[in-house]
């Protein structure tokens, strides 16, 4: 079977895709599922020619990405009875373009966005449920307004008592129409829309949007620019997986963690904050180059500042696997089996903790990656304390990653030569996919080019688009109030899968 075989973040001519009828497509996609590849993006791409569905998949084992695709017309045969891990590409697809896709399982919006020719928003939240009849099952629903400033959306449960036969996630809430805008936006002020996709996740998809510019412009960065773009990125894990953990313990009442954990995740955020100025990292990433420069001062004051991190961290962290009440409750809740793992597509965290061993940092190598290697910690039970012990290895791994990064920081070293201009300097008719590692998980940004050297299509994939159904699968057979701790042990983004 044919396919475009990429590199991450380095282009190929959209003329080398090749088109295949629908039984090859799906063939295709699942011969190289067999061979544990992993259907990370699939996108719809309509021009005044054709009508084309992409599928890019990645091989984690080989470092390469494969692209291809197949015509579509007003209707299309469902991949998903077969390939569970189309399910969700579908009903984006099916929304966006209206296009009825034939014997999906569940074909129901997932942003509530009008459709391709229409202006009218539809009520989000207003659609069919899946219900299961009896005369002890009750439902509870819960959101999409949730207390404090919590990110809004609906969770419905069918319960029989206390256990839960079956949630259903309802998201859409947040959609901006990012991607819709995104090729319309000056190309100046697209790195704005990019920070914003997810906002706790900015130098993870700012890399990736980075690195696909890069790419096409045929820009090479500097060695420090690269470090410092990377230690960036492993400070946004830190903070968020020690935010994380501490909202894991606040789950189970252990007030200890829990208060300890937010005021060093204050102090990571402050660090990201003391090379840019901001503590999500909004302006540290630029096509090109890192917007900020780590000088020998700064780096002696994030070197100090890291020890004293680290020693808090620990302390605070090490009482939970301390404290046999904490672990009890973590431990053979919210599982999700490395077999579903694997059929519905996890990454990330989530997939690690199901013995899936993924990591883009390692498979396919970006920036200071290249020439560093990062540990991948792997679990079996796919549970909440193996999300959170996951969390923590990941967490001890990256303050050696950022103190390995410092070492190689070359202040004698001239800045990246890139022209600001970089990004309305593109290669036309093109195709680029460039993948980095969030904290959450595999991101995924894939651009394509006119004729013109101008981004006509922009296909951005948070791994919390992956990873919601399983939280839907972790809340089986447990417990309605166990869905708190397990909520919070996926922790995904509601923005970043709206868009």
């Amino acid at each position: 079977m044919s396919y475009l075989t990429l590199k991450n973040a380095v282009p190929a001519p959209i003329k080398g895709v090749p088109t295949h009828e629908y039984k090859e497509f799906k063939a295709a996609i699942k011969e190289l599922l067999e061979q544990e590849c992993r259907l990370s993006s699939l996108f719809a791409v309509p021009t005044d020619s054709d009508n084309r569905i992409f599928a890019v998949m990645t091989n984690d084992k080989k470092g390469e990405i494969y692209v291809f695709a197949t015509k579509y017309a007003k209707t299309f045969e469902s991949l998903t009875p077969e390939i569970p891990q189309a399910h969700w590409f579908e009903r984006e697809i099916a929304e966006i373009h209206n296009i009825k896709i034939n014997n999906h399982p569940w074909l129901k919006p997932i942003r509530f966005m009008p459709k391709s020719g229409e202006k009218n928003f539809p009520v989000a939240g207003d659609t069919d449920y899946f219900k299961i009849n009896g005369e002890e099952i009750h439902e509870v629903g819960v959101g999409p307004i949730h207390a404090g400033v919590i990110e809004p959306g609906h969770f419905r449960f069918q319960c029989y008592g206390e256990k839960v036969l079956h949630l259903e996630i309802e998201l859409g809430y947040q959609h901006r129409g990012i991607e819709r805008i995104f090729p319309k936006t000056p190309h100046n002020k697209r790195i704005k829309i990019i920070e914003a996709a997810a906002g706790d996740t900015t130098i993870g998809h700012t890399t990736a949007y980075a690195l696909n510019i890069e790419g096409l412009a045929g820009a090479q960065i500097s060695a420090n620019d690269a470090l410092v773009r990377s230690i960036a990125l492993e400070l946004e894990r830190m903070a968020n997986h020690t935010g994380d953990l501490g909202a894991m313990a606040g789950d189970v009442g252990f007030m200890p963690t829990s208060s300890y954990c937010g005021r060093i995740r204050g102090d990571i955020l402050n660090t990201t904050g003391m090379i840019c100025g901001n503590r999500f990292g909004r302006g540290l990433v630029k096509p090109g180059s890192s917007g900020y420069q780590i000088d020998a001062e700064l780096k002696k004051k994030i070197s100090d500042k890291l020890d004293l991190i680290e020693a808090d961290v620990k302390s605070a962290i090490e009482l939970i696997w301390q404290t046999p009440s904490v672990t009890a409750r973590f431990d053979e809740t919210g599982s999700v089996s490395r077999e579903n793992a694997v059929a519905i597509g996890l990454v990330g965290v989530a997939a690690r903790a199901a013995g899936i061993a993924v990591d883009i940092r390692m498979t396919h190598p970006f920036d200071a990656f290249k020439e560093l290697e990062a540990v991948v910690p792997v679990g079996k039970k796919g549970d909440v304390g193996m999300r959170a012990q996951v969390r923590w290895h990941e967490l001890q791994n990256s303050f050696k990653l950022v103190r390995d990064m410092l070492a190689k920081l070359n202040f004698e070293a001239e800045k990246s030569e890139v022209n600001d201009d970089i990004c309305g300097k593109l290669a036309p008719d093109m195709i680029s996919v460039a993948l980095t590692e969030g904290w959450r998980g595999e991101i995924s940004h894939a651009a394509i080019t006119d004729a013109n050297g101008n981004i006509k299509t922009y296909k951005i994939t948070d791994p919390s688009f992956h990873n919601w159904f399983g939280l839907a699968l972790a809340l089986r057979d447990q417990e309605i109030s166990d869905f708190p701790l397990c909520n919070k042990s996926f922790n995904l983004s509601y923005c970043g899968h709206d868009l």
